[in-house]
């Protein structure tokens, strides 16, 4: 299955813009690419939706439904207590929900999950085209304005809705400004909203989670390298998972696109106030893909396979230094951009280094093409 094409509408393009260049695959004479002999592909990808794949969308699922449960009980009666209780399962949630980004491809691609669950804005950055809604900003207006109305649906494909909903907006209705407070004006009506946001994550994830299990066979049997392949998916979702990392979760909010200014409002769970455990979360999830878990069938012994072992090993020694430099950034992110400047430029120069190492060296070594777009440069 091709990794979903991603639309451009307008006065936006959307995060993932996946475009199948090409389609030729490789064949067993390319040098350095093609040496079914030497490596066991079948077994590598099998080893990714048995044991990392699925286990981390199924993780996934039973944490959403406990956030449900923690959700119901917050919206049935809002207070100190149930906030803080809501928080602890949020957090969990969102952690888990860190651990499947970089497998947004295939049934999570299909029902476009990170634009309903996590929307980032996507990899361009235009105050001029976008408004202040870039990033990983939360629509608070249109919230607000659908709570009123009573009238939304959470399944319309556009900018606005994307920036109201999934994690970002559950973090502005439980933990934003006066959230309890507010639960006690038009009550009924801010209830059905946060129940139907949870809701809606629910249905997006146990249907990723359903389609796997016909999916599987479809990613385990393809071996190729080629644009839509799961190795091509993989590797791609690698790098654009570090391009975020630059952009939407550290960079752009830390003013690397706006002349130094901070948008602090605009880093991932501005409200919940995790940002940076996040990002720390996110990347420990590459290096395990990139590793392929404990079992070491992964990217990482195919590189040694094919005789790309410096390579592999700069590009462990690279994650290693940006989870190190990421985990001393504290939390809250928002905070850190002004307060501890150092530490996150640090982790900046770290994580452009790794995004040049996975989207050129290890694409090329690999023989897999980049097929996503981007205009902010490397």
């Amino acid at each position: 299955m091709n990794m979903i094409k991603r639309p451009k509408s307008g006065s936006f393009l959307i995060a993932g813009l996946f475009i199948l260049l090409f389609s030729c695959s490789k064949n067993s004479s390319d040098p350095g690419i093609e040496d079914p002999g030497s490596f066991d592909k079948t077994a590598m990808l099998t080893n990714y939706a048995d044991n990392i794949i699925i286990p981390a969308y199924t993780k996934l699922q039973e944490d959403v439904d406990a956030l449900i449960v923690g959700v119901n009980a917050y919206a049935d009666a809002p207070s100190t207590a149930t906030q803080d209780a809501v928080k602890v399962v949020y957090r969990q949630a969102y952690l888990s929900y860190e651990n499947i980004e970089v497998f947004n491809f295939g049934p999570a691609g299909t029902a476009l999950l990170d634009y309903y669950a996590n929307f980032s804005g996507g990899l361009t950055y235009s105050f001029t085209e976008n408004g202040v809604l870039a990033g990983y900003t939360v629509d608070s207006a249109s919230i607000e304005n659908n709570i009123t109305s009573g009238n939304y649906d959470l399944t319309v494909y556009e900018r606005n809705n994307f920036y109201s909903q999934g994690f970002p907006a559950l973090g502005y209705l439980l933990f934003g400004p006066d959230a309890i407070a507010k639960f006690n004006n038009n009550t009924a009506n801010r209830v059905k909203y946060l129940k139907d946001v949870v809701q809606r994550m629910k249905t997006l994830v146990d249907k990723i989670v359903s389609d796997w299990s016909t999916y599987r066979n479809t990613f385990i049997s393809n071996t190729k390298s080629d644009v839509g392949s799961p190795i091509g998916n993989m590797v791609n979702m690698l790098a654009f998972q570090m391009d975020m990392m630059k952009g939407p979760r550290i960079g752009w909010p830390f003013g690397k696109q706006s002349n130094g200014i901070v948008f602090a409002s605009k880093s991932e769970a501005y409200f919940a106030g995790i940002g940076s455990e996040l990002a720390g979360a996110n990347i420990k999830s590459l290096k395990n893909t990139f590793v392929g878990g404990t079992g070491s069938k992964g990217i990482s012994a195919y590189l040694v396979s094919l005789k790309k072992e410096t390579l592999n090993n700069d590009v462990l020694a690279q994650f290693d230094m940006v989870i190190g430099k990421i985990e001393a950034i504290p939390d809250p992110l928002s905070t850190s951009f002004t307060e501890d400047a150092d530490k996150v430029e640090e982790a900046y120069k770290e994580i452009q280094k790794l995004l040049t190492l996975l989207k050129t060296d290890v694409s090329s070594a690999l023989g897999v093409q980049i097929s996503f777009m981007d205009n902010d440069g490397d």
